[in-house]
């Protein structure tokens, strides 16, 4: 990482990137910082990772968050490149594969799937207090966007039973009581670091690791925070179920409530402790067990 910061446009036309690229090669970079931007980023992250330039995708929050602590709070092109070239220097992220095309093809479409589930509860929430004389044209449209989430769900089952990987992966993972395709479907497009991080960094990433919020003598109760959203409520769902069919989530359930845990405190632990257990398992290439060696 060079002192200071530079600022590029990449042009649209084959001729712009391959500057570009070439540019950045001949400075000799150790690591090139991008801002996660809606997946505007991902063409600039695909085509510099192929030109074998170390990439890292930060979380914009946390470059907005750096740049007040500065007390830097204008915000412009030129000011936001110095700030992200700071960032980079003082946190040094670490650059990371970026997903191949197959992969954010299925990242697509389990987005586009969220998306159309939430739509239609909103539809059919409001066909119960909508008029009558418009009750038939938003039956309609909840007829559509079922028959659009049929048609996403089986591209994504197609595009999976394609990817030797990812079906043995899915088996492992639905292997594990509570654990159904659209968990597993999650945890393979949204959570892909899933076996290669350690039990603490797992629940870190996916946002239910609690954190301590302790001043002097004063111990305050300690909250999970931040994470992956869309991964935490699939995760949710399947800790809800697994509790009810899983011996050993449901063990650890009743065992925390007994000494007293609140309910969603030792709901959020049995999510921690399922996360950290599939985790183990994606490490080690092992299948489900109902008194795992290893968590």
């Amino acid at each position: 990482m060079r002192p200071g910061s530079q600022q590029w446009r990449l042009s649209n036309n084959a001729d712009g990137v391959a500057a570009l690229i070439q540019q950045l090669q001949d400075l000799e970079l150790t690591l090139v910082v991008l801002e996660a931007s809606g997946g505007l980023e991902r063409p600039v992250a695909r085509t510099l990772i192929q030109a074998s330039l170390p990439v890292a995708v930060v979380n914009p929050r946390q470059v907005r968050d750096f740049a007040k602590s500065l007390g830097r709070l204008a915000k412009t092109d030129s000011l936001d490149a110095q700030v992200l070239a700071h960032f980079a220097e003082a946190t040094q992220p670490e650059p990371r594969p970026y997903p191949d095309e197959a992969t954010e093809h299925f990242h697509d479409r389990l987005t586009r799937r969220r998306q159309l589930v939430e739509m239609l509860t909103a539809e059919k929430n409001r066909l119960k207090q909508a008029p009558l004389d418009l009750r038939a044209r938003i039956r309609a449209h909840i007829d559509w966007l079922e028959e659009e989430l049929s048609r996403v769900t089986e591209e994504m089952e197609e595009l999976q039973q394609a990817n030797a990987d990812w079906r043995q992966r899915r088996g492992l993972l639905e292997s594990a009581p509570g654990v159904g395709p659209v968990t597993s479907a999650t945890l393979l497009g949204c959570l892909p670091e899933l076996g290669q991080l350690n039990r603490k960094q797992i629940a870190a990433l996916v946002g239910v690791a609690p954190f301590n919020r302790d001043s002097g003598k004063g111990q305050k109760k300690r909250m999970v925070w931040g994470g992956r959203a869309q991964v935490r409520a699939v995760l949710y769902m399947s800790t809800v179920s697994a509790i009810q069919c899983n011996e050993v989530i449901r063990a650890f359930y009743r065992r925390l409530r007994a000494a007293g845990k609140p309910a969603k405190v030792a709901l959020v632990a049995c999510m921690r402790k399922l996360l950290v257990i599939l985790n183990a398992m994606m490490k080690h290439q092992t299948p489900w067990q109902p008194q795992p060696a290893i968590t």
